[in-house]
């Protein structure tokens, strides 16, 4: 992971605490509904250290799922997120994973 794609301030959790109650990255990845829903928590909080956590594996997939579905929605998160763009990765996303990758979207976008 290079340094240009990670913020050293600290930033509140956005969507895990109003999905899951988890308000910390530490209970994200000890928590299996933080880690399988983290990859969208990293797509629209650019705010997240992840250095602590980069080691373990699901924090690594997390963090690529993020990036695939950046990739693959660039314009309509670029519209509509205001954070700087993840690193590209072309590699498939889940359709079956649309609807939940839409309600965390419009989530964000009504909350902020």
């Amino acid at each position: 992971m290079d340094d240009q794609y990670v913020t050293l301030a600290p930033s509140p959790l956005i969507l895990l605490p109003v999905y899951t109650g988890i308000t910390s990255l530490d209970e994200a990845v000890r928590d299996p509904r933080g880690t399988r829903l983290l990859w969208l928590e990293l797509l629209v909080n650019d705010g997240l250290d992840l250095r602590p956590w980069w080691e373990r594996p699901e924090v690594r997939e997390a963090y690529q799922k993020a990036c695939r579905w950046y990739t693959t929605y660039r314009s309509v998160l670029e519209a509509v997120l205001p954070r700087p763009p993840l690193p590209p990765d072309p590699g498939p996303v889940d359709p079956r994973e649309y609807r939940l990758f839409a309600e965390a979207i419009r989530f964000v976008c009504a909350h902020d």
